[in-house]
Order: structure tokens, then sequence, then C-alpha cells
């Protein structure tokens, strides 16, 4: 696996990878689940995020302490499944600025639309998180970090749960300074560009819509 291809291999991860896949898991839990890895994914993303120093006083004496730089971190969900991983990330910095992606998968050709960007000011110089749970034929995920280039982003990474070995190949072909993080690698796709076995498409059981 390529270096820059990250997955995030621990039992918390696992134990909520197979809630997410069973057909069972309701709406409501299966969006839960959801935040929750992003949360735990987040927490390895988030290692190189900048930072500076800061005069705190305790109780009992002034120490400097190393911080979050402000302004520092935007995150960029592809809609619509990505609004699923944003409260995940804010619960561990809830600083950061968060800006929106639309791209749909056309159903014919599997190819990635764009239909929509609304981005913090100033993201070329902030570090960008993609946020995109399915990296499935990646078009998607490479069709966003695209754009952010576009707008002169030089920091960014992508955060998924599932994705496919075709997924990643793409990323990796199109973007190879892209940082991908992951909490599995799925067997491949179906004829219809779904990862198998996965959980579904992320964005009906996020939202209960088709």
């Amino acid at each position: 696996m390529d270096k820059n291809v990250i997955v995030v291999n621990h039992p918390l991860l696992n134990h909520k990878i197979a809630l997410l896949r069973d057909v069972n898991t309701a709406m409501k839990q299966f969006r839960e689940i959801v935040c929750e890895v992003s949360t735990l994914l987040a927490y390895e993303a988030l290692k190189d995020v900048p930072v500076e120093a800061r005069e705190v006083t305790t109780p009992l004496e002034s120490v400097t302490q190393y911080v979050v730089k402000e302004n520092s971190v935007a995150i960029v969900p592809v809609l619509r499944a990505g609004l699923g991983m944003v409260n995940g990330v804010l619960a561990l910095l809830p600083t950061a600025e968060v800006g929106h992606i639309g791209i749909y998968r056309d159903p014919e050709t599997l190819e990635a639309k764009e239909y929509y960007c609304k981005l913090p000011e100033n993201i070329a110089d902030k570090k960008v998180i993609v946020l995109d749970p399915m990296l499935a034929t990646g078009a998607s995920a490479c069709a966003a970090i695209s754009m952010l280039k576009s707008k002169g982003c030089k920091d960014i990474k992508l955060m998924s749960i599932l994705a496919a070995p075709q997924g990643i190949d793409k990323v990796r072909n199109s973007h190879r300074d892209v940082q991908v993080f992951l909490a599995c690698v799925d067997r491949g796709l179906n004829g219809n560009g779904y990862i198998v076995p996965g959980f579904g498409d992320a964005g009906n059981r996020l939202f209960g819509t088709k």
C-alpha cells in the first residue's frame, strides 16, 4: 500500500464498521456511528495540524503550551453523504471552517458531475480535509480535490470510511500529493459501481432518501 494511504486499524473502528455494514442498523444509529468513525479518523488525519505557542496560566504557574493555529483548517464534505462526517470532525476541532462541494455520480457513466461549490475565505492558505465516506470509483473525490486545487489549495487530505482498491488507485494516480485516511479497504466494486461488501448507499442510509 502507498505510504500516503493510511488505513487506521483499531478494534473500535472495526466494531463500528460491522454495525455500519448491518442491513438492520437503523438510520439514527447509522448516522451516529458515521459521526463516531469520523472522529476517530480525524484524530489521525489532524496529527500534523498547524500549531502555535501560547502562554497559559494554570492555578500554580504559567506555562508555554502549543495550540491549534486559528483559521488554519477547513473541512470540505462532498455533498451529500460527506455531510454525515462533518460533526464527527467538529467534535475534535470545533473551530474548523466548513466548505461544501456538490458532486453527483452519473448513473449511466459513473462520472462525477459538479453542481455546487462554496468554500471558506482564504482556503488556499489552510489545511483542507475532504470528507467522502465511500471511496468507490474515486471520481467524486478526485473531482473535489481538483476543484480545491483550482482554488489554490496545496495542503489537502482525504478522509473516507470505506474504500475500494479502484478508488484508491484513481486518487493516487490523479493526486499523489494527497494523503488518504481510511477505516477499511473492501474487496472491490460491483457492476453498478458500489463498494462490496460495503454498507450500501451512505447518503440513503444517513438521510433516509434515495
